[in-house]
C-alpha cells in the first residue's frame, strides 16, 4: 500500500508534534534530577543540555550545570558534549515548526525572530545559538516552519551551542581556579 505524499507529510508532522510533547514532559519530569547528572562528567554535560534545551513549554535550566562541570573537567570537552546534547534539544522546538503545531506564547518576538532566521539562515541560527537567550525555541520552530534542511539547522545549532557552553565552561574553570588560588 502506497502512502500520498500530503497523508505522508501529515504523518511525520503528528510524530513531530508527539516527539515536542514527549520531551517537553521529559524535561519537565527529570527537572529535579538534572544536578545527579553533574556527577557524570562530560556524558551528564551532554544529558543536562540535551534535557534543558529539549523543553519548550517550560524552560529547565541547565548552563549552570555547565558553568560547574567546566570548573572540574576539562572545559572544551564539557562544552563540545553540552554543546552537542544542546543542539540535539533544540530539534524540539524545530519539529514543533516542522510539524506546523507550534504553541507560540510571545507572538511578538516571534514576529521579530523569524524574519531574521529567514534573511540570515543558518548564520542566523548560529549566533543566536550562541547568544545565552530564551528565545532561542523561537529561532529553531521559524527554521522548522521555514523548512530550512535539519542538517543545516543542526550543524549552525551545534556550533552556536558550542561557543556558549565554551564561555560557561570556561568561566567555570576560571572561576575555580581563582578561588582556591
Amino acid at each position: 500500500m502506497k502512502i500520498s505524499p500530503e497523508r505522508r507529510q501529515s504523518l511525520l508532522r503528528i510524530a513531530a508534534l508527539a516527539t515536542v510533547i514527549a520531551l517537553s514532559a521529559l524535561g519537565i519530569a527529570l527537572r529535579e534530577q538534572l544536578q545527579r547528572f553533574q556527577s557524570l562528567g562530560y556524558s551528564g554535560a551532554f544529558l543536562i543540555a540535551l534535557i534543558s534545551n529539549a523543553s519548550i513549554l517550560f524552560p529547565v535550566p541547565g548552563i549552570w550545570a555547565v558553568f560547574a562541570i567546566g570548573g572540574v573537567f576539562h572545559p572544551l570537552g564539557v562544552a563540545l558534549a553540552a554543546g552537542t546534547g544542546g543542539a540535539l534539544g533544540e530539534l524540539s522546538g524545530y519539529l514543533a515548526g516542522f510539524s506546523g503545531q507550534a504553541l507560540i506564547e510571545r507572538v511578538d518576538v516571534f514576529e521579530r525572530i523569524k524574519p531574521f532566521v529567514q534573511k540570515y539562515g543558518v548564520i542566523g541560527i548560529a549566533i543566536l545559538a550562541a547568544i545565552p537567550n530564551p528565545f532561542f525555541d523561537l529561532a529553531g520552530i521559524a527554521a522548522g516552519m521555514l523548512k530550512i534542511p535539519m542538517w543545516k539547522f543542526l550543524l549552525a545549532a551545534w556550533i552556536g551551542q558550542c561557543i556558549k557552553m565554551l564561555s560557561f565552561a570556561y568561566a567555570g574553570s576560571l572561576s575555580v581556579k581563582w578561588l582556591f588560588r
